[in-house]
């Protein structure tokens, strides 16, 4: 099953090493990870989507990671109130004629362009997952020369539902 697990941690050298290292000790495959400044410049946040079989070895592995020296707090978000995004980049190839077609199927995305060549379009899309492989696929006919993807990034809601009113919130059903 795939767990969104949110990670605060001290701004240092090597804590990113020490967390996927305890991850990959455990065989808990990284799907996808993505790390950045919080609003304090001594902290980062890593966000991590990862494939675990159950419960247990989920708890298991946020106690670990819990006990680690430069980890503030550790937490599963998957079930709660989450604003998740990802952002891809997509370079296809492209000619003067085909732009404006092109451009058709990205505008309902809110997909931008944010390099023309000659030969080539790059465009910039963020959103759900399911929304960014969408697009994907609608461009694939055109021939994609490159995709760059952030992975997912994701935080609380700013008021959580009670768990009476909670139903299941996750991105990754």
């Amino acid at each position: 099953m795939k767990r969104i697990i949110t990670a605060k941690v001290k701004n240092r050298s090597g804590v990113l090493n020490r967390i996927t290292g305890l991850l990959q000790r455990r065989q808990f495959n990284i799907e996808s990870i993505s790390v950045g400044r919080t609003e304090h410049e001594e902290m980062s946040r890593i966000t991590f989507v990862v494939d675990v079989e159950d419960f247990q070895k989920l708890e298991q592995v946020t106690k670990q990671l819990n006990k680690q020296i430069d980890v503030i707090k550790v937490s599963d978000i998957t079930d709660k109130a989450i604003v998740a995004r990802e952002l891809a980049l997509i370079k296809i190839q492209s000619n003067p004629q085909l732009r404006h077609e092109i451009q058709s199927i990205i505008d309902p995305f809110r997909a931008t362009v944010i390099d023309v060549s000659k030969d080539t379009i790059s465009i910039q899309v963020t959103g759900k997952q399911e929304k960014v492989e969408a697009l994907i696929e609608l461009l694939r006919p055109y021939g994609i020369k490159d995709i760059a993807r952030t992975g997912l990034t994701a935080f609380l809601r700013g008021q959580q539902p009670s768990s009476s009113d909670q139903s299941s919130f996750s991105l990754l059903h």
